[in-house]
């Protein structure tokens, strides 16, 4: 019965020996415990008092604590249970992994703190403008003119926060959903060209689209789809210096989806990205320089968003960068 539970498992006789541990046990503690006394493997004060507990007096008691046996020091809960049957008597310990519990509730921490921070300071310099508009500057238009300006900049970048914040609760929230529509990749490309018009004569930067003619067919939530080449084509305008780049390319097998693919690249001769910054860019409020990203009104979440829109739709997010040369955003997607 111990060799077929999932979870580590031991069981402590009255000899006050391990009589059986399975294989789980055994690769938690890196070795065959089977024989061992149960003081040489359960070290810690309140796993023995909780074992003797159980074996004394019939107690059933949880244990939380760290593993310092193994590299990955794990968190567990380990129950005690007595056991008593017509072949033996004894306790029954099973150890229960929480090490991934622990990792998404210290990211939800950092989570909430991350945004806390965010939301903090637009609010404080609001709070400064107000009292400002409210005393000293109560009867200066110029002034009066200026905080305004600047109080509507700190209440969009707020607006922008929660956006992406709502956008990455529901993409999160589908993430298991593979989409069901055809999409033409290559009019979603193109829609794109207005929408950054703007933006593309406000930094001088030329964008140059290098499309196939022919559609190109993909199994993709049309808004989402729009989302990531958005995000990628705003920031690669915002950084770059003169000219931006989006190409397509159609291989007719790429490793990572396993047959046809479209590939879209999206490169700008920016300053580049130093190579220790690169795998952390899709991490949520990663921000290379923050205080340009917020100049430009970035939130530090649109690659994560992204991240994880082209995970739903079993695709993959390619990033190379060299400093001083620019980066290649890339974005893999199976193609029909």
């Amino acid at each position: 019965m111990i060799n077929a539970f999932p979870q580590p498992s031991l069981l402590v006789g009255r000899s006050e020996r391990i009589l059986v541990a399975n294989r789980s046990a055994n690769r938690v503690f890196n070795r065959d415990i089977t024989g061992l006394h149960y003081t040489a493997v359960l070290r810690q004060p309140q796993l023995v008092t909780a074992l003797e507990r159980a074996m004394n007096n019939g107690d059933c008691d949880d244990v939380r604590y760290r593993n310092p046996t193994i590299a990955n020091d794990n968190i567990y809960r380990a129950s005690f249970r007595p056991l008593e049957s017509p072949v033996s008597v004894g306790v029954v310990v099973t150890l229960e992994d929480l090490s991934h519990e622990e990792g998404l509730g210290e990211m939800r921490r950092d989570f909430v703190a991350n945004v806390s921070h965010e939301l903090r300071s637009p609010l404080t310099a609001m709070t400064g403008f107000i009292e400002t508009l409210r005393g000293p500057a109560a009867n200066d238009a110029a002034a009066r003119d200026t905080f305004l300006k600047m109080m509507e900049t700190e209440a969009a970048r707020m607006t922008r926060l929660v956006e992406d914040l709502l956008s990455l609760s529901r993409v999160e929230s589908e993430a298991r959903l593979k989409p069901d529509v055809t999409t033409d990749l290559i009019a979603v490309l193109n829609e794109l060209r207005p929408v950054l018009s703007g933006l593309v004569d406000t930094k001088s930067v030329t964008l140059e689209f290098v499309l196939p003619e022919e559609p190109v067919l993909v199994t993709g939530d049309r808004d989402q789809l729009g989302q990531v080449f958005r995000n990628l084509l705003e920031n690669a305008v915002k950084y770059g210096n003169r000219h931006v780049r989006l190409s397509v390319s159609l291989p007719e097998r790429e490793a990572f989806v396993r047959g046809p693919a479209v590939v879209v690249d999206v490169e700008d001769d920016g300053d580049g990205i130093a190579p220790h910054h690169v795998p952390r860019l899709t991490e949520r409020f990663y921000r290379v320089d923050t205080h340009r990203s917020r100049a430009e009104g970035g939130t530090g979440l649109g690659l994560a968003i992204v991240k994880h829109i082209i995970g739903r739709h079993r695709g993959r997010l390619r990033i190379s960068s060299v400093p001083g040369e620019g980066s290649t955003f890339s974005v893999i997607l199976p193609r029909l």
